[in-house]
């Protein structure tokens, strides 16, 4: 294991000296991708809640809100000794949410609320499936006496950074400003109607993000081009001991070494990042060693914490 994490590190900062755009070096980055957690619905300890920042010069922009999300962004933060001042948790104000299943959301109160107890003073925006105006409708009417008492009690307290602006989203250019371009893209995740994508373009990479979803043609038709490929995944192995209904259940809803080969393959992305791994008993290094049977490409299999540039 730790061989494994020490030469996926080296592989990384070989990455990063080496990167280029459309072909060109780039002369100084301006794009991080951080991932506050790489975990599922198991409540694994080292993995928490599926969540990716992208920070592009001071503005981060949150994709997902699983558990322990603001916290993990604070660790990376001045405030708590650490050296991106976008993931302040004051400077969390753009998010943008895949889907609605729990652990995608449960974070979502404390994104809303916490950022806004500690100073932040503008209303939240987000950008998620249908669904997520209703969510967030409800988030606020079950808290509510925590917002008046924090409004009109001892404690001062601003009356805007605790609102949302939520949007309701659809496939295409959802959101664009004078750093990043956002597209949206379906894909398939099992029965789910409206599970999505997205691809972010900044001044200096191009940085796509799964979500839950099988292999689909969406993730090859949007992925292309991509700097940062940061995918979901599940060990073959451990899904060859599963059985028959577990099987059909994960391979409609979620995609496996093998299969993200194929992907990676047909993408060539400049680095491919697992996240939302189901590991089932395998090992990081088991993971590496099923994926590169047929994909010869750059692979880290992210962990909670890691920081891309």
């Amino acid at each position: 294991m730790k061989k494994c994490r020490t030469a996926a590190l080296l592989l990384l900062v070989i990455f990063c000296a080496t990167l280029t755009v459309n072909g060109n070096q780039t002369d100084s980055v301006t794009t991080k991708v951080v991932l506050l957690g790489t975990g599922t619905p198991n409540p694994d300890p080292e993995h928490s809640g599926s969540s990716v920042a992208v920070v592009v010069n001071e503005t981060s922009y949150i994709v997902d809100f699983g558990p322990g999300l603001v916290r993990q962004a604070a660790a990376l933060s001045p405030r708590y000794d650490g050296n991106i001042q976008a993931l302040d948790i004051i400077n969390l104000k753009r998010a943008f949410l895949t889907h609605l299943h729990s652990d995608h959301t449960v974070g979502y109160p404390d994104l809303i609320l916490t950022p806004w107890v500690q100073g932040r003073d503008e209303p939240l925006e987000v950008y998620g499936s249908e669904g997520i105006k209703e969510m967030t409708d409800n988030i606020l009417k079950a808290y509510q006496d925590d917002i008046k008492y924090r409004l009109y009690g001892l404690q001062p307290a601003n009356n805007q950074g605790w609102r949302v602006i939520a949007h309701e989203i659809t496939e295409g250019l959802i959101y664009e400003d004078e750093h990043v371009k956002v597209e949206a893209f379906l894909v398939k995740h099992g029965s789910w109607p409206n599970a999505y994508g997205f691809r972010f373009t900044t001044p200096d990479k191009v940085i796509v993000i799964s979500g839950d979803t099988a292999p689909c043609e969406n993730i090859i038709k949007y992925g292309k081009g991509a700097d940062i490929l940061i995918h979901e995944v599940y060990s073959q192995s451990g899904f060859e001991k599963k059985d028959a209904f577990w099987k059909m259940y994960h391979s409609q809803n979620h995609t496996s070494t093998y299969e993200l080969a194929d992907i990676a393959n047909k993408l060539k992305p400049g680095l491919l990042v697992f996240y939302h791994i189901l590991f089932w008993g395998a090992t990081e290094e088991q993971l590496l060693e099923e994926i590169s049977q047929t994909y010869k490409g750059k692979v880290i299999v992210g962990s909670d914490l890691d920081v891309f540039e």
